[in-house]
This record gives C-alpha cells, sequence and structure tokens, in this order.
C-alpha cells in the first residue's frame, strides 16, 4: 500500500513538491518526484529593478576592464627585468655561493613537502596539529595583539630583531 492510498492529504502535497522549481541540477535523485527541468525565466519576469541593476553591473564591470587595461602600460617589460637581472648576477663574486644556497633552498622545500604529506597521510595527526596551531594562535593574540602595552612590546621585539638581522645593533 502506498503512501498516497493511505492518507487523503499525501495528494495534495505531493502536488505542491512537484510545483516548486528544482534548484539542483545534479542527475542524482533520492525522492520518488518526477525530474522537472529548471524553469526558464525571460526577461519579462523580472521586475524593472532587477534589469537596472544587471545594467549597472555591466557598466561598472566595463569602467574596471577600462582602468585594468590602461595600467598595463605601466608595468614592467620583461626584457627590462632580465637584463636587471643579468647586471645583478655578473656583479656577483660568488656564484657558486648562490647557487649552493640556491640549491639548498629547493631541496628544502621539497624535503619540507614530504614530510608535510607523510604527517597528512597519519590519520589522527592532522587534525591534532590544526588544534596546536590554533591553541599558538589564540595564545599569540592573548598574548601580543589584544592589549595596547603587549602590542608596543611586540613591536619593540620586531624592530629589535631587525636591528639584529640588518647589523646595526
Amino acid at each position: 500500500m502506498s503512501m498516497a492510498a493511505a492518507t487523503p492529504y499525501a495528494t495534495a502535497y505531493t502536488n505542491t513538491a512537484v510545483l516548486v522549481p528544482r534548484l539542483s541540477t545534479t542527475t542524482a535523485r533520492c525522492s520518488a518526484l518526477p525530474y522537472l527541468p529548471p524553469p526558464r525565466l525571460s526577461s519579462a519576469s523580472f521586475p524593472a529593478s532587477t534589469k537596472h541593476f544587471a545594467e549597472c553591473r555591466r557598466s561598472s564591470l566595463s569602467q574596471i576592464r577600462a582602468s585594468s587595461s590602461e595600467d598595463t602600460s605601466t608595468s614592467l617589460d620583461a626584457s627590462e627585468l632580465f637584463t636587471d637581472l643579468k647586471e645583478k648576477w655578473d656583479a656577483l663574486e660568488n656564484k657558486s655561493t648562490v647557487i649552493l644556497y640556491g640549491g639548498g633552498a629547493v631541496v628544502a622545500v621539497w624535503l619540507s613537502s614530504i614530510l608535510v604529506s607523510a604527517i597528512n597521510s597519519v590519520p589522527l595527526l592532522p587534525k591534532i596539529m590544526e588544534l596546536v596551531g590554533l591553541g599558538y594562535t589564540g595564545w599569540f593574540v592573548y598574548r601580543y595583539l589584544l592589549f595596547k602595552s603587549s602590542r608596543k612590546e611586540l613591536a619593540t621585539d620586531i624592530e629589535s630583531l631587525k636591528k639584529k638581522i640588518a647589523g646595526t645593533e
């Protein structure tokens, strides 16, 4: 015995559900209702304010495109960039050291990628690492960013670190 035959109101609910347009366009269906294609809306069904909004949006996009096309003339030329890099490379005295450091950086990035993928393959470890990161972020915000005096302390710590790196301290 079907549900439609069991209750007299099932038919009314079924008809109401059929009249509601579907928003999903997926092919998998999980209901016993027949598939209805999405309704085709003509421009006559939209109110005038919606048409006005669409026209305003189109004009603002064209203004953005026009302004961005003017900015491309002021961008760096590729040949200028390559000549500048070549001059800097020729000015270096220890080219082998730069190549060694660059190769070391590439290897370090590659190894860290392998390490992260290995950590990610362990079932619970990524979630634990996320919790540790969120906990540290919360502590950092509470310790350094929440109060004005601690923000000043962080700024002086950053300035002293900059001086140590630059060698002026």
